[in-house]
């Protein structure tokens, strides 16, 4: 084991809290449905996207995206 002391890289972890971790593979702690939790019945629109989920060209989504660009 290394002597880096950082928690984030998991070869400083013990093996035992490695393979706990892993088997809770891709499971949430989160309510089923969705990580969010929240109760928001707004509908998700895909207009401006392909079934891909990438913006359609020429789109007013992409348009929009655009041009926050940086901005946040």
């Amino acid at each position: 084991m290394a002597d880096n002391s950082n928690p984030g890289n998991f070869a400083n972890r013990p093996k035992a809290e490695v393979q706990e971790m892993a088997s809770k593979g891709g499971q949430s702690g989160g309510t089923p449905g969705g990580s969010s939790g929240s109760s928001d019945p707004t509908p998700v629109t895909n207009e401006g996207r392909n079934p891909d989920g990438t913006f359609a060209k020429g789109s007013a989504a992409a348009k929009e995206a655009g041009a926050k660009g940086g901005s946040h």
